[in-house]
């Protein structure tokens, strides 16, 4: 394979480790790849939840939003630099923590999570090209925008790092043309900055919001750095990927409070139209392609795993580009479902799946992250990554699997959500500070016990040295 970038050629590799004669890429495609891709739909109506269903004012709102992204993004970021120096998708790493069959319980639980993003995407932006043409049902727009994103994720990571950089440069002058639009054109309603108010538990919701849809990355993350050449550096590759994905989604988050604060509740994608007037149709379809480019991600990662998934069940088989082919059909099939079944509630539906999403994928990132950075120093024996028995990583490693129910179980007394609230949260008038707790709980939890683990380890390794 030449290590330049070829966007229209088909990728081979899947889940092997990437050759250092095949790597290619800077850190700015670092940047690009995240930025492009958070330009979209999705992103703008998550912002929006700061307004219409946490009920913040636009400073406190865009407070809260700055705060969880520039907290969030330091875990997303700290995950990208792995890719560089490993060259292996972040689920297959993930071994190097939990064994070869103890990661299947974060594998399985990470392409639910691809499934439910993928389906939010397809709804949003099918909802914005009825905005186009009202009057026409969203569904032959969900199925269109399903079957771009497969077509990209089949190719493979080359023409998504190109598609997410052209739309760094289309979607962020749109974006930049938007807000012009909006605030000099048609103009904000008298009263803006008086809608809403500062509350406790809209505030932290907002944050907590931010900060999962940048630790949602997480287990993805250095999947789009692993074909960096290893002299790229961690530094280089940690703060390209931070202010991308940072600043690629504070901004069209800030426009999705403009947005609802200006229109009301409910009525996000609509009312952006409506804010937009003449430039609606250029506004939505570029924030709509943004959105083919995202699903493309989401595909192609969730197809990583879902390989990660069968390759940890049959050993011997390496994957190739067909077997990536059916595992994105297979997917895209499932979050098509899902989308055409969820679309009516789709905005209470939404902002519950992102909250539940900071209950399993906190202790997982914590647990990573203290085993790459502070007991492996980045040091790992990838060849044992694809081996039946787990290499020296073994098939199950208790002390990770245990770390990480319990950061999920210690949790729950400080979950507010509309399935769940937990005894601590009622007491704190709804209150949720459930990622907060699960962090700092886990990584100290996770150090002590893989050490003292390890230590043993080696202590009887030595005695039995000895003793021959």
């Amino acid at each position: 394979m030449s290590n330049r970038e070829q966007p229209t050629h088909l990728e081979i590799s899947t889940i092997q480790p990437i050759a250092a004669d095949a790597r290619h890429g800077t850190a700015r495609d670092l940047f690009t790849v995240w930025f492009g891709s958070n330009l979209m739909l999705l992103t703008v109506v998550t912002g929006g939840l700061a307004v219409s269903v946490f009920r913040l004012s636009f400073a406190w709102a865009v407070t809260g939003l700055l705060i969880g992204n520039l907290v969030g993004a330091v875990f997303m970021a700290l995950h990208s630099a792995q890719g560089a120096t490993l060259g292996v998708p972040q689920m297959l790493q993930t071994r190097g923590q939990f064994g070869s069959l103890g990661s299947l319980l974060v594998v399985g639980i990470v392409v639910v999570m691809y499934i439910g993003f993928l389906a939010s995407n397809l709804v949003v932006g099918a909802q914005a090209l009825t905005s186009i043409a009202p009057g026409f049902s969203d569904v032959p727009g969900i199925l269109l925008l399903s079957v771009l994103g497969a077509a990209a994720a089949v190719f493979g990571y080359d023409l998504i790092h190109s598609y997410a950089r052209i739309m760094t440069y289309a979607s962020g002058l749109v974006l930049v043309l938007t807000f012009a639009w909006i605030v000099w054109v048609h103009g904000l309603p008298a009263d803006f900055l008086a809608r809403n108010s500062l509350n406790i538990t809209g505030l932290l919701g907002t944050v907590s919001t931010a900060a999962l849809w940048q630790i949602a990355y997480a287990p993805y993350v250095s999947d789009y750095s692993r074909y960096m050449p290893q002299d790229t550096g961690a530094r280089p590759a940690f703060w390209a990927s931070y202010w991308g994905c940072t600043l690629g989604s504070l901004l069209p988050m800030v426009l999705g409070v403009v947005v609802g604060l200006a229109v009301g509740r409910d009525t996000l994608v609509a009312g952006l139209a409506a804010l937009t007037g003449g430039i609606a149709p250029l506004v939505l379809v570029v924030f709509s392609i943004g959105i083919t480019t995202a699903n493309a991600m989401n595909l192609y990662c969730a197809s990583l795993s879902s390989l990660t998934f069968g390759q940890t069940l049959l050993p011997r088989w390496s994957p190739g580009p067909k077997a990536r082919m059916v595992s994105v059909a297979l997917i895209s099939l499932a979050s098509l479902t899902a989308a055409l079944l969820g679309r009516s509630s789709f905005l209470e539906n939404y902002t519950d799946f992102i909250l539940l999403l900071l209950y399993v994928l906190v202790p997982w990132t914590a647990i990573n992250l203290v085993d790459y950075y502070l007991l492996c120093h980045g040091s790992y024996h990838v060849p044992s990554f694809l081996r039946r028995d787990g290499g020296i990583y073994g098939r199950i490693n208790a002390v990770a699997v245990i770390c990480y129910l319990l950061g999920i179980l210690v949790q729950l007394p400080f979950v507010a959500n509309p399935l769940y609230t937990g005894s601590v949260a009622q007491a704190m008038g709804g209150i949720d500070l459930s990622w907060v707790v699960g962090l700092a709980v886990t990584s100290p939890l996770y150090y002590a016990l893989a050490r003292r683990s390890r230590a043993r380890a080696g202590a009887r390794l030595a005695a039995g040295r000895l003793q021959t």
